[in-house]
């Protein structure tokens, strides 16, 4: 079944209307029919709107509410990414995949090994393209949001984000393995939110690491090999997938 998203004043008692590009793509792309089931999401909560297609108005695809069910697919912990900028479309792919393994958001951040500068006016189109990517991949992977991805923050802004977040975690390849990295893994409970700072290709400098450390962020090891940045975070978020959704099932 596919899966669209739609503002939610766009949701009007028993009728869900579908504007935007979606439109063309059920319609031309995909050429669906009316009677065709649905599935829709307001970007916003877990409910899941089961619809079925009524009719192509000019500017919006009518559809008819069928029944509203909780979906229960978003991450139990809201997970805060904070992505070294990387170069070249390394950032796209970080952002697909994270967002189907249940990141809530995004948040690139320059570094002082950053190659990538961008300037105010590039960065707000590459955020609008990087944001298409995110709802893209909450489609694709029936996500009940849509998670945000922000402007490019400062290592220092980013620190002051993550500031309020339950647990914050810094994969560093200085770091020691040991027992601690699964200690703290152990100890990441559902429902606490929790930051992952990942650094761009060449990683961390230790001033940087030092300032993380200060402001409660703790470093941890990712095993023996030293991960690119697109594979860093997606190896903290399948640890965090297994141990807050999947170990969790097992144990009910």
């Amino acid at each position: 079944m596919y899966h669209f998203f739609t503002d939610k004043s766009n949701i009007c008692g028993n009728t869900v209307y579908i504007r935007g590009g979606d439109v063309n793509h059920i319609k031309n792309v995909l050429r669906m029919r009316p009677g065709e089931e649905i599935s829709v999401g307001d970007g916003e909560n877990e409910d899941e709107y089961r619809c079925i297609i009524e009719e192509f108005e000019d500017d919006a695809v009518r559809c008819k509410l069928a029944f509203v069910k909780t979906a229960g697919v978003e991450s139990p912990s809201r997970i805060y990414l904070f992505q070294g900028l990387p170069k070249s479309d390394k950032m796209e792919l970080i952002i697909q995949k994270c967002v189907e393994m249940g990141v809530y958001k995004i948040i690139p951040v320059e570094t002082k090994r950053c190659v990538v500068k961008l300037e105010p006016k590039k960065a707000a189109s590459k955020v609008e393209r990087w944001q298409a990517i995110s709802e893209a991949a909450a489609k694709q992977s029936k996500r009940s949001i849509i998670p945000e991805v922000s402007m490019p923050v400062s290592f220092t802004e980013a620190l002051k984000e993550a500031s309020e977040l339950d647990v914050k975690i810094i994969p560093y390849e200085l770091c020691e393995v040991d027992d601690r990295t699964t200690e703290i893994f152990e100890n990441i409970k559902p429902g606490e939110s929790i930051g992952i700072f990942i650094g761009p290709e060449g990683g961390f400098e230790e001033s940087e690491v030092e300032k993380a450390r200060e402001a409660g962020v703790l470093p941890v090891t990712l095993g023996r090999r030293i991960l690119r940045t697109e594979t860093a975070g997606f190896t903290v978020l399948a640890w965090l997938m297994y141990k807050l959704e999947i170990f969790t099932m097992k144990r009910k």
